[in-house]
């Protein structure tokens, strides 16, 4: 033994090399977990990133900045909503800043350029809002390291497009934004609408983002029974301002994104009574919503988005996901594969992932209503819930085979046999 070690008692020589342990190795320190969040903060989805960074972060406050124990390091880069930005911050997300995961991106143009780069990295990437159909049916396969913890878009139009058949509606144009979103939105309706027997008569495609809807308009149908639209951004808030101005009268259904509530305070009476389709709902009457609601209004100052949901819930299922593994990252396909165990119950409703890492939601039949809730005083437009669908897939009621025989839902699938 050491000469100057010999002279110390055993017992102070014991403390003396506890203390020194506990300087060199901090065995209870949590670990770090850095996840990318790419969200648009500028451009004319600015309001979007904005509230679904707002709804991922609220779940970090409420949970002291950890995730299922380790210590989150968020870093947030904006895509502007343009997908060759977004893969631009991705690529440094993932090679500068090391990243364990990347969250986030907005329009489904993004879902579709994201999920080559995180295949090639071998990227966790949870799609938390960027989603397509065909990221979660044909392509599965292609891309094993994206998750899709929300939906994808025909998935809430389904259900839709059934319950406008259930209504005795006959006849309907098709108006919605022109890429791949609004396509696969759409496509949806048609295919469960006409299933039912009904007919889509019109198909029309303004660009993303239009704001004048003056050439449009004119050539809507007369004849028809309602209007099916799929509007996003700012699109949301001036297509009905402007149909209802020009004197059209008959009902108008949507696609989640037309009515929710990232626009829908901004909106004015003309939209009471107009009919979307969405897994979430701010007006959703359970006390989990409730409490939801009414502490993001506390924090944020407005009511509670679809993107904020959408991203508190994603935050949740991580947060799950890490406290299997003692909050340690274990990978990304060890990490999917313990989040597609897991069946949350989150503000939405019940959520869980199919076996193509899609969500499995309830979609809500949402009315548009002006009245008072959750105790606020104030007369307000809320998207009354007025029907559930249960469990929903992405694949509705079809046989999942078949279904994916067919082409992605685009401009041209399902063809419009009845346009006249």
């Amino acid at each position: 033994m050491n000469r100057a070690i010999s002279c110390i008692s055993m017992p102070l020589l014991t403390v003396i090399l506890l203390i020194g342990a506990s300087y060199s190795a901090p065995a209870s320190a949590a670990e770090e977990l850095r996840i990318g969040f790419i969200a648009p903060k500028t451009g004319i989805f600015a309001q979007l990133g904005i509230d679904m960074q707002n709804g991922f972060q609220m779940y970090l406050d409420e949970h002291r900045g950890e995730l299922g124990g380790a210590k989150v390091t968020l870093i947030v880069e904006d895509d502007q909503g343009r997908p060759d930005t977004g893969v631009t911050k991705a690529n440094k997300l993932i090679l500068s800043d090391n990243v364990h995961m990347l969250v986030g991106g907005v329009l489904a143009t993004t879902g579709y350029a994201l999920a080559p780069v995180a295949t090639r990295a071998k990227m966790l990437y949870i799609g938390s809002i960027a989603t397509a159909d065909d990221l979660g049916q044909r392509d599965f396969e292609k891309y094993p390291y994206m998750v899709r913890p929300t939906f994808v878009p025909s998935q809430p139009a389904h259900p839709l497009g059934q319950w406008a058949c259930e209504q005795g509606y006959k006849r309907i144009s098709l108006i919605a934004a022109d890429y791949a979103f609004g396509h696969e939105t759409a496509g949806g309706f048609q295919k469960t609408f006409e299933d039912c027997g009904g007919k889509i008569v019109q198909k029309i495609w303004p660009p993303i983002g239009t704001k004048d809807f003056g050439p449009y308009i004119p050539t809507i149908k007369a004849d028809i029974d309602a209007i099916f639209a799929l509007m996003v951004g700012p699109m949301s808030l001036q297509f009905p301002k402007q149909l209802r101005a020009s004197g059209f009268k008959k009902p108008i259904l949507g696609g989640g994104t037309n009515y929710d509530e990232f626009i829908l305070p901004s909106m004015g009476d003309e939209v009471i009574g107009d009919v979307s389709a969405f897994m979430y709902s701010a007006a959703l009457d359970t006390p989990s919503n409730r409490a939801f609601v009414t502490k993001y209004r506390s924090a944020y100052g407005k009511v509670a988005s679809y993107y904020s949901e959408a991203n508190y819930t994603t935050a949740q299922w991580i947060d799950e996901t890490m406290k299997r593994h003692g909050g340690k990252y274990p990978g990304p396909l060890e990490f999917i594969k313990t989040m597609q165990s897991i069946k949350l119950d989150a503000i939405r409703g019940p959520v869980s992932l199919d076996d193509r890492l899609t969500a499995v939601n309830n979609i809500y039949i949402k009315k548009v209503e002006k009245k008072k809730m959750f105790g606020y005083d104030k007369e307000e437009l809320w998207n009354t819930v007025i029907k559930t669908y249960p469990n929903v897939s992405q694949f509705w009621t079809y046989d999942k085979t078949a279904f994916l025989k067919q082409p992605v839902y685009s401009r041209d699938f399902p063809p419009c046999k009845f346009c006249e």
